[in-house]
């Protein structure tokens, strides 16, 4: 069960059965338990909302010595209520249990809950709680719903405190802003727990308040998460940054050794990384920055790719002469005089720097030709020689 404590309808003990050395009937009792129970429950919600309501005015100390005995007399009421329902074991119980329980009910109390409560009977540690609630609710001038009001104006000042964690996560040039920003929450907020203490109507007051501190804490949130990810974007364009630099370097050799290697040689402007400034610290900034990146690298790529293109085609001509004087070798046509020119043709044209390629592909081709000829064709004639002694008589 649970209720609304509210000065409408003040919560009182429940009337006790029987008196001192009497057998209450079982329903009687039954009833009184339950009743008691939620009693039990209820008011120590309604003394926390008090209590809460007058730290929330700035009055805890002005009333602190009625909340502390209201809370022995219950802590007392509270301890005795469950001795009395273990007895009762969900209403199996004997005459005799009845009559413990009925000693229990209008039997002095004492001992744990301090002094407060002893030599009275439940029925009368009550009714003293209920008296020191309802004077609680008087001197707070508490009407109906301002124990809500309380609880709410509680809350808010959890919530300005997590607000002010936020504004000291805020940097430096936002952060007076910032604190000035939550300084005015906190005076509204001020100004509205004096008119609750006061007992006026704060409703009114507390709804914007609670949508603007809702808001600002909103605000903060989402821009130290966007501070996070524009940091984690930082730290990307830098180090993507710092790997173009080395690429733009190293195009830089490659195109280098392509010119001075075959002609022609393709012709592409290395990019120039620093003409992209330094990278920016705002994440508006960065996503523009990194699309440029993107783009330097995608321009380093197709350049790098086709240098290295070029320089292979050099590198392969030579593999391929090399394979057809190889295949010349195996079939002991390598010195063949033809062959021999052929060779020392295409490989000092390949040696040239630049080598021109439109030759080199033609001598390279040239030197296969005659390959293909001499292994296809008719008898290879003899290799030119020097003469022998018959031959010079």
């Amino acid at each position: 069960m649970s209720a609304a404590v509210t000065t409408d309808a003040p919560l009182t003990a429940p009337v006790a059965p029987g008196s001192l050395g009497s057998t209450p009937e079982p329903a009687e009792l039954g009833a009184y338990l339950a009743a008691l129970e939620a009693w039990v429950r209820l008011r120590r919600s309604e003394l926390d909302d008090l209590d809460a309501a007058a730290l929330a005015a700035g009055r805890g100390a002005e009333v602190a010595t009625d909340v502390a005995l209201a809370l022995s007399l219950w802590k007392n009421v509270s301890d005795r209520y469950r001795e009395m329902w273990t007895l009762w074991d969900g209403g199996r119980v004997l005459p005799t249990d009845r009559e413990r329980i009925g000693s229990l009910v209008w039997g002095r109390l004492g001992g744990a809950g301090g002094p407060a409560s002893q030599g009275m009977s439940v029925p009368e540690a009550c009714r003293l709680n209920d008296a020191i609630a309802g004077q609680l609710h008087a001197r707070l001038e508490l009407g109906a719903g301002a124990g809500e009001a309380a609880v709410r104006v509680k809350g808010l000042r959890a919530q300005l405190e997590r607000i002010r964690d936020q504004v000291a996560l805020e940097p430096a040039l936002l952060r007076d802003d910032a604190v000035d920003r939550l300084a005015s929450l906190m005076v509204r907020l001020n100004d509205v727990a004096e008119r609750a203490g006061r007992g006026a109507d704060v409703g009114g007051l507390l709804n914007p308040l609670e949508q603007d501190a809702a808001l600002y804490e909103r605000d903060l949130i989402v821009g130290n998460q966007k501070r996070r990810e524009a940091r984690g974007l930082v730290e990307q364009a830098r180090t993507r940054r710092a790997a173009l630099v080395a690429r733009e370097a190293e195009l830089a050799t490659l195109a280098a050794t392509c010119v001075a290697t075959v002609d022609p040689a393709p012709r592409f402007a290395v990019p120039d990384v620093d003409a992209l400034g330094p990278v920016p610290n705002t994440a508006e900034a960065l996503t523009p920055y990194l699309d440029r990146l993107d783009r330097v690298d995608q321009a380093i790529a197709y350049a790098h790719e086709r240098y290295a293109a070029a320089l292979a085609e050099h590198t392969d001509l030579a593999a391929l002469l090399d394979a057809h004087v190889a295949r010349a070798r195996a079939g002991a046509l390598a010195d063949h005089a033809d062959l021999a020119a052929s060779e020392r043709q295409a490989r000092d044209v390949l040696a040239r720097r630049p080598a021109p390629m439109a030759v080199c592909r033609q001598l390279v081709s040239t030197y296969r030709s005659w390959l293909t000829a001499l292994t296809s064709g008719p008898a290879a004639p003899p290799v030119a020689g020097p003469p022998t002694g018959k031959d010079a008589t």
